[in-house]
């Protein structure tokens, strides 16, 4: 009988509980985690970017594009040299997710062309920025960084008058340019320090102000949402000049990056700014093409 009691107790205690769970489980009053201010208040999350894989980079520039940008490359004879030359050497990455680049080098007797391409799928992980939103401020870093000048006027100043001063039109040395009609103004001139943008940004001496206003560093307004071009020409002591061409735009989520470089053997030789500059955003457009840009 004793047994039977302990037995019927026990009974009755779990009988207890599990009214006791039963009732509590029609509660509608807030979860134990759930912060009461904050009801009706959620924050929606910034929406993914548009990429989510990026392109294989050294097959993403074509053969007849790198024929044109690097002309040395015809000139190879052995085909396996050509082969190996075309296909490029793909950047260290350690997530192709994310950012992958190739790289392309080709030696001739006048000249060596360099060309690289990087592609940058940007994550935000910030549940209230956008992953276009956090590219956008990537660009803008690099932008800035590149320091370009401020937009000048492409109307020539009268005769006898000087040009502004390095401070007004964004030229890194220094120095009032020289009269417009001194016909020196109207040449190439080299910069006074490794990577500096050569003021007529062209190897033409009959370059005239308008042609040199249009190829300075720019922002570009016909490429992706956003894009710059920054055009640089550098010397090394005795060595030829060396330009550099840098086109960067962003599509989305993804910042490309289009560098273009070349150093003619001979010195005093220097490369033409407006020809350069025609292949690397001919290059650019074709990639945001491809990306859907």
């Amino acid at each position: 009988m004793q047994r039977k009691a302990y037995v019927t107790g026990t009974a009755a205690l779990l009988a207890a509980l599990l009214a006791g769970c039963t009732s509590g489980s029609g509660d509608d009053g807030p979860a134990d985690n759930a912060n009461p201010g904050d009801a009706g208040t959620a924050t929606v999350a910034a929406q993914p970017g548009k990429y989510h894989t990026l392109p294989e980079p050294c097959g993403a520039v074509g053969h007849d594009t790198l024929d044109t940008l690097l002309p040395g490359i015809l000139r190879i004879t052995d085909p396996v040299q050509r082969d190996h030359a075309y296909q490029g050497e793909a950047a260290l990455t350690y997530d192709t997710d994310r950012k992958v680049g190739c790289r392309w080098k080709v030696e001739s007797a006048d000249v060596t062309d360099r060309l690289s391409v990087d592609f940058e799928r940007v994550v935000s992980y910030d549940n209230t920025v956008s992953d276009d939103d956090q590219a956008q401020r990537l660009f803008q870093e690099q932008q800035a960084a590149a320091d370009l000048p401020a937009p000048s006027g492409a109307t020539a100043p009268p005769a006898g008058t000087p040009t502004p001063t390095a401070s007004a039109t964004g030229s890194p040395s220094g120095k009032a340019s020289p009269p417009a009609t001194d016909p020196s103004a109207k040449t190439s001139q080299s910069s006074e320090s490794s990577g500096s943008f050569a003021a007529s940004g062209s190897s033409s001496p009959s370059a005239s102000p308008e042609d040199t206003a249009e190829l300075q560093p720019r922002t570009l307004s016909d490429l992706g949402d956003e894009a710059y071009l920054d055009d640089r020409l550098s010397t090394s002591g005795s060595t030829a000049e060396q330009r550099a061409v840098t086109v960067v735009f962003r599509t989305s989520n993804v910042v490309v990056t289009i560098q273009y470089e070349e150093q003619p053997t001979a010195i005093g030789t220097v490369p033409d700014s407006k020809e350069m500059q025609d292949r690397a955003r001919d290059l650019a457009a074709r990639l945001d093409d491809a990306l859907g840009g």
